[in-house]
């Protein structure tokens, strides 16, 4: 037997310090959150002002953007420092952040899991090249992310003549996990949940350095009563087991088997789904011919999820691999609140693993969003202007993925356009220019990706670019676009114009229009392609 304790919520935030770390897990859509704890101890706060200076680590993004997730954390004083990998679910912690009311720090969601599990296994900290020539290494900013944000948590060292990042481990005091279940004894079962993520690394973490694990589980239930190969955690990692009956799968449903039952969403379920629109349309449909089929593929959140619907529309998912940073392996990914996850996957692994994964050079093609990109090829999408963004998977998957691509509108704020007939007309222009002079924030290293020798290209909804050995080079125009007054004007750098071609006409098409590319017409550019200026 163990010494796990069965307390309430509000118990439980009673026990954790002033100045303690606090390790979470979760993702967005409330995968995996135990935020019937996080209220408890954010309850606590607003009552007698402690616990405060926490210090929080979260490798994905947590909470609904309003009030659940690390936005219970998100009250000055109540957080001394955040080591976050993913920001957008809580708009109040970045605002903390871009006051320097907090110290902010930012790495890779596949770091900060392996960090944590390496943390509490008793290892010097994480070594590894995933954040090399990017935000992270100090070179740069270390991770830092604001002014407040002061120690060097990251070092550069070298090894054998080759470098490598060596970020700090981290002291947790207390872990956060959450499961479906628990016995008597104390396991706790990760049986109907959607995911497990990075539960695991947070309990590790939290015992190693002599901390509590607590864990949140819609039932406790008799020994024995469990499938001990769907155990999460075992009860000498757990301290603490709140159990929360009201606790839902995630934040749209009570339970949905389809996250974690055996099947095929070709005959269990295929949603009808619905026409891509505008920029957002055409940069999928141009994305999705990049796919060859029989690739192992990987899309990011947002913009770049698209070309998944595109391949649905086309009959082609069946044709590759689909593999998403939460875990799931195959099957039909969701989309917003709850993307990670995926109906009737062929299989399901923590992030923790699966990042490992990514490393080995499991991705043969990854489909990423841009939010800023420069002369010299790199990209931004972990902090635009004042706002923490972080970001998320995407230095992990880049790292290890054999090709990118990139996806983004050409311009933002107010731009509109309209397609039909094979053409794109500018109705409207966008007022920020996201091809700029240098990235405020280095996310995607170019010249890492040259001297490794990996393939990248820029889709927007009127021009393709491809990185190449001078920076970044037009290769592709919308048909019914002005070089000069539509492409050109709107750019803060003159790119390298190389062999230039008409985009594809079939991606220009409104919904009502038949002509979905399939596999068998699809455009590939080989990585050894070269274009002449």
């Amino acid at each position: 037997m163990t010494g796990a304790r069965f307390i309430d919520a509000d118990e439980v935030a009673r026990t954790i310090e002033d100045g303690a770390v606090v390790a979470l897990t979760g993702s967005g859509g409330g995968i995996l959150e135990a935020d019937h704890v996080f209220a408890a101890v954010e309850r606590r706060f607003l009552a007698e002002g402690h616990p405060r200076d926490l210090t929080i680590v979260h490798g994905l993004g947590i909470g609904d953007g309003t009030t659940t997730g690390l936005t219970r954390f998100a009250h000055e004083g109540m957080v001394k420092r955040v080591i976050g990998g993913h920001w957008s679910w809580s708009p109040r912690m970045q605002e903390l952040a871009a006051t320097n009311a907090i110290e902010a720090y930012s790495f890779p969601a596949g770091v900060i899991a392996a960090l944590l599990r390496d943390s509490g296994a008793g290892r010097p900290g994480l070594i590894t090249k995933v954040g090399l020539h990017t935000f992270v290494d100090p070179r740069e900013s270390g991770g830092k992310i604001n002014a407040a944000a002061t120690d060097d948590l990251v070092k550069l060292i070298e090894i054998d003549g080759q470098e490598y990042l060596h970020y700090r481990p981290l002291p947790v005091d207390v872990g956060i996990i959450r499961g479906w279940s628990a016995d008597r004894t104390g396991n706790v079962s990760a049986d109907q949940e959607a995911s497990s993520l990075d539960a695991q690394a947070v309990a590790i973490a939290a015992r190693g350095n002599g901390g509590i694990v607590v864990a949140q589980v819609r039932q406790v239930v008799a020994d024995g009563a469990l499938d001990p190969r769907l155990m999460l955690v075992p009860s000498p990692l757990v301290d603490v087991i709140v159990e929360h009956p009201e606790q839902q799968q995630s934040r749209v449903s009570q339970l949905e088997p389809a996250f974690y039952t055996p099947g095929h969403f070709e005959n269990s379920f295929h949603p009808a789904i619905s026409p891509i629109e505008g920029a957002r349309g055409v940069i999928a449909r141009r994305a999705a011919m990049e796919v060859q089929s029989g690739c192992v593929l990987n899309v990011g959140y947002g913009m770049s999820a698209g070309a998944v619907d595109v391949l649905i529309e086309q009959g082609r998912l069946d044709d590759v691999t689909l593999c998403i940073e939460q875990g799931p392996v195959g099957g039909f990914p969701e989309t917003g609140a709850l993307f990670g996850l995926s109906r009737y996957p062929q299989a399901v692994f923590s992030s923790l693993l699966q990042f490992e994964f990514f490393a080995s050079g499991m991705i043969d093609l990854s489909i990423l969003g841009m939010g800023e990109v420069d002369s010299h090829g790199n990209v931004n999408v972990s902090k635009l202007g004042r706002t923490t963004v972080g970001p998320g998977g995407f230095i992990d998957i880049v790292n290890g993925a054999k090709r990118v691509v990139f996806c983004g509108t050409f311009t933002g704020k107010g731009l509109k356009i309209e397609v039909g007939d094979g053409n794109l007309t500018i109705v409207a222009e966008g007022t920020l220019h996201k091809f700029v002079p240098l990235v405020g924030h280095l996310t995607f290293a170019a010249a890492n990706a040259r001297r490794t020798g990996q393939p990248a290209l820029y889709i927007t909804e009127r021009a393709v670019f491809e990185l190449d050995d001078r920076g970044i080079t037009l290769v592709e125009v919308a048909p019914g676009v002005d070089l000069e007054r539509d492409i050109l004007a709107h750019m803060d750098f003159r790119p390298n114009i190389g062999h230039v071609r008409p985009m594809p006409a079939e991606v220009f098409r409104s919904s009502t229009q038949p002509g979905v590319l399939t596999g068998a017409e699809t455009v590939h550019h080989s990585p050894t392609e070269k274009v002449s200026s």
